[in-house]
């Protein structure tokens, strides 16, 4: 079920994993831990951000993905691909030799993801119109929607309840296929994903029972695949121009860009990218200090889909030759006439339903008990040094301190606290070893100079 559990496509491969906390230190969420010396997700907490990922020093956080060969076990082989994968090619390269190559890899359809995006934009603004509470909140990035489910419960009621356009084409076009005569049980629908956010919301979609698409490919490894096959063409002097799909409005180009909804939405609209940088917003927004907002576009990475882990590109290129693109299709409808003939399906299957508040930071469901709780993290912070070195295996001094409310930890992390308690004869040297080794893992203290950075790494 849907709300069942949350999952995850980030991963640890704890043979590559030493223990070094950068992913525990850029964690937005603070859902990592170090323990016996490697990186431990906390699965509640975590919104597939994908910022422990880029940040790991040695690619011990990789991404759980379908494997491609899933394609071939439906008949009709459907690929959604998103703007941000054309923007990864060089101007010379034209969607119509991409989507070529992409059916030489064994796609029956490619369809491009943004072409509802106008419906979608038209639907917002008639919820937005109706909503009681401002600012609206665009549920288009997966990450920052389970974001809101964790950190910002108070907020959830302000994100529109519509779903994005990776979920809007999907349905219509596994509606037009149907009505062309194909079995249901033979499409197979799939999304050429630039994060891992997308890849959860696909395997456990919020606000839905079941999610309209079948699977997701990782965009890197379809770039690599495409870019290598449309090279050897050009080299070859031999390029097929495949066939061209319906051209997408310069809005709809640049939708999943920082931006691309606030263009189309009505009143005073902000768009913020990069999940540190939104955390910080909502912050505030839920501490009443912003006022006069209607429409808030939130985007987990920095340059919105652009910027997304599994982009094999750079991301400022990606924007670039986005913008570009679109210029060459000023006076392109916003939504296109194929999308207009059905709209009145559209209309009853563009909305999700209830979000739920996950609110996973509480430390405890019990008002009354989560207050105590609370006071008892006030408590321990007055002996906690405040240091925030990562030492306990903890991202700083708070979040051990509510490590040890829950249990999950003990004062003994504190290497600080652990110098004071053998001071006054409390603690035995051979047991804050032994802490020490629970926390960072057996003989992590030995001289290593094969490590990363030491006089025989190999990198």
């Amino acid at each position: 079920m849907a709300e069942a559990g949350f999952y995850h496509a980030l991963k640890v491969d704890n043979e590559l994993c030493y223990g070094c906390t950068h992913c525990m230190n850029m964690c937005p969420t603070g859902a990592i831990r170090i323990r016996n010396g490697k990186a431990s997700i906390r699965a509640d907490w975590c919104v597939d951000c994908g910022e422990c990922m880029r940040t790991c020093p040695v690619d011990a956080i990789y991404v759980e993905q379908d494997d491609f060969d899933k394609i071939f076990r439906f008949k009709c082989r459907v690929a959604l691909v998103p703007a941000v994968l054309i923007g990864q090619f060089p101007s010379k390269v034209t969607e119509a030799e991409i989507f070529s190559v992409m059916r030489e890899l064994g796609f029956t359809h490619v369809f491009q993801t943004e072409h509802t995006a106008g419906l979608i934009n038209r639907t917002m603004i008639e919820v937005a119109r109706e909503a009681g509470q401002k600012p609206v909140i665009s549920s288009f990035c997966p990450a920052i929607v389970r974001l809101i489910q964790i950190k910002f419960p108070s907020l959830l009621d302000q994100v529109l309840r519509v779903k994005p356009p990776i979920d809007a084409s999907a349905v219509y076009f596994r509606k037009r296929l149907e009505d062309e005569g194909i079995d249901p049980a033979d499409i197979g629908i799939f999304y050429v994903t630039p994060c891992a956010a997308k890849i959860a919301a696909v395997k456990s979609p919020v606000g839905e029972e079941k999610s309209p698409l079948d699977g997701v490919i990782n965009m890197s490894f379809i770039y690599n695949k495409i870019y290598r096959m449309v090279k050897n063409r050009y080299n070859s002097r031999s390029i097929s121009p495949g066939e061209m799909l319906p051209l997408l409005s310069p809005r709809s180009i640049k939708y999943s860009l920082t931006g691309g909804e606030v263009s189309g939405m009505e009143g005073r609209c902000l768009a913020i990218d990069e999940i540190h940088n939104v955390i910080e917003f909502l912050e505030k927004l839920e501490n009443d200090e912003i006022e006069g907002i209607d429409f808030l576009e939130l985007r987990a990475c920095d340059q919105s889909c652009a910027g997304g882990v599994l982009v094999g590109g750079n991301r400022f290129l990606t924007v670039e030759r986005l913008h570009k693109r679109a210029v060459r299709f000023e006076g392109v409808a916003d939504i296109p006439g194929d999308i207009k003939a059905y709209s009145n399906f559209m209309s009853k299957n563009v909305r999700i339903g209830e979000l739920k508040p996950r609110s996973m930071m509480a430390l405890d469901e019990d008002m009354s008990e989560a207050m105590r709780k609370m006071q008892q993290v006030r408590h321990l912070m007055c002996f906690l040094p405040g240091i925030d070195c990562g030492a306990c295996g903890a991202p700083n001094c708070q979040s051990l301190a509510e490590d040890i409310v829950r249990k999950e930890s003990q004062l003994s992390a504190c290497v600080f606290i652990q110098r004071m308690m053998e001071k006054h004869s409390k603690l035995s040297s051979e047991h804050a070893l032994r802490i020490i080794e629970k926390i960072w893992g057996r003989n992590r203290l030995d001289k290593n100079c094969n490590k990363k950075g030491a006089e025989n790494d190999s990198k």
